[in-house]
């Protein structure tokens, strides 16, 4: 199973909107009205704002492949792009979706270690997430790489405020 990643760039802002709108519907559809679930992915999703997060040097995005497709994609954050303040030591994977025909393949676990491996090279101590607190597969999957609950704060989906679980794990 041949797996590889890949940094996205300004003219990968297609294809990052494409799979952002796939994996967050695939994702959230079933939990959410149809109405904050549109309203969410027009917000966060539109060519604009991608453009915008893609420009921040502060955020990086990577595409991962499997068998040569896009089969999911990450985000960090680091500095000022961090969508809480968690210092200078620390680095946010902001996102980390893979698609649900690649689920269980081992792209997240794969993801995740090249996050941890661009903290470490980056000497960040810590690296977090926000979850939300009904995606109980998730939390099962990250409290099983050595993430634990530090807080909680809220997301919005539309009009309707929802609560993420703040998990964190050391890097020393």
């Amino acid at each position: 199973m041949p797996i590889n990643i890949k940094q996205c760039t300004h003219k990968d802002l297609h294809i990052l909107q494409e799979i952002s709108y796939e994996t967050f519907n695939e994702t959230f559809k079933h939990q959410n009205s149809p109405e904050n679930m549109n309203a969410y992915l027009e917000r966060a999703f539109n060519l604009e704002q991608l453009e915008r997060e893609l420009s921040n040097t502060s955020s990086q995005f990577y595409f991962v492949y499997f068998d040569n497709e896009v089969a999911g994609y990450l985000k960090l954050n680091t500095n000022d792009a961090q969508s809480e303040e968690m210092g200078d030591e620390s680095i946010e994977i902001e996102r980390i979706y893979i698609k649900n025909k690649f689920q269980k393949q081992g792209l997240g676990k794969y993801l995740i270690k090249k996050a941890t491996e661009i903290a470490v090279e980056w000497n960040k101590r810590k690296i977090w997430l926000g979850v939300w607190e009904k995606n109980e597969n998730a939390i099962a999957f990250y409290k099983k790489i050595g993430f634990v609950q530090t807080g909680t704060h809220s997301f919005y989906m539309g009009d309707e405020e929802q609560t993420d679980f703040i998990m964190t794990k050391s890097l020393l």
